[in-house]
């Protein structure tokens, strides 16, 4: 998150005190290699959209019309992505990150990640519950030896899984699972619509739910499918009762 902290610090930066270098970078690189400039103080003409009030500059015209608002789409864009409660819900996750040791462990973090972003998973005397067991975590979990090398919060998952702590700590296990299904939610269902553009064509759209879920499986999951032959999936079809015989 300091990453895109900064990032947006940049951005605003750039927008603010970039254009003079850019427009310094780019006649250097015209004149070195003969590119043709235009006169950044004369009239702007807009033979599409030409207005007789209009006095803008040329230089006015590519820094305003152009420089800064690609830079604003950019910000937007990245302000979109990382708002404040996307910012903040991601902050609480890294409350159960097992790196480092457990490093940005903090009750507190976890119990309002549970409260506020999931509360119809969480009821309320479970959420009470949840704080227990985190005061038990904190002294089990974070110096258990089994737990020290771990360095996502799926090894985590995984760990408490393979030593049956997940039994112990069944709400704890809970809210680690909810948070893993993050990334499934956002990025695999932007790769489902992208892919549902080339899947459902016009040609093609008049497939059945089912049918479009099965090709949109089998096209975005290409490193599970790749791994199946041909011959496993007759195999599969000539396995079931059928009235045509594929042998």
């Amino acid at each position: 998150m300091d990453a895109v902290k900064t990032t947006k610090l940049l951005i605003q930066k750039l927008r603010d005190n970039g254009w003079s270098k850019l427009k310094a970078d780019v006649l250097s690189f015209c004149a070195k290699h003969g590119v043709k400039t235009p006169n950044f103080g004369e009239l702007y003409v807009d033979f599409i959209n030409s207005r007789a009030d209009d006095e803008s500059t040329v230089e006015h015209h590519y820094r305003c019309d152009i420089f800064m608002v690609v830079v604003d789409q950019q910000a937007q864009e990245l302000n979109s992505r990382f708002n404040r409660q996307a910012t903040e819900l991601l902050i609480m996750c890294t409350s159960l990150d097992p790196q480092n040791s457990f490093r940005s462990f903090d009750i507190d973090n976890v119990c309002s990640l549970a409260s506020k972003f999931y509360p119809a998973d969480f009821e309320e005397q479970e959420r009470e519950i949840l704080r227990c067991q985190l005061r038990h975590y904190e002294h089990d979990i974070l110096v258990h030896p089994k737990f020290q090398n771990l360095t996502t919060i799926s090894e985590l998952c995984q760990q408490l899984a393979a030593t049956g702590k997940n039994d112990d700590y069944h709400l704890i296990d809970r809210l680690i699972r909810l948070v893993l299904t993050l990334p499934v939610s956002t990025a695999t269902t932007e790769r489902a619509f992208s892919a549902m553009k080339l899947v459902k064509t016009r040609l093609r759209n008049k497939m059945e739910d089912g049918f479009l879920r099965d090709c949109l499986v089998t096209y975005i999951e290409k490193e599970v499918v790749v791994g199946i032959s041909t011959d496993a999936i007759i195999d599969e079809f000539d396995e079931a009762p059928r009235r045509v015989d594929f042998n």
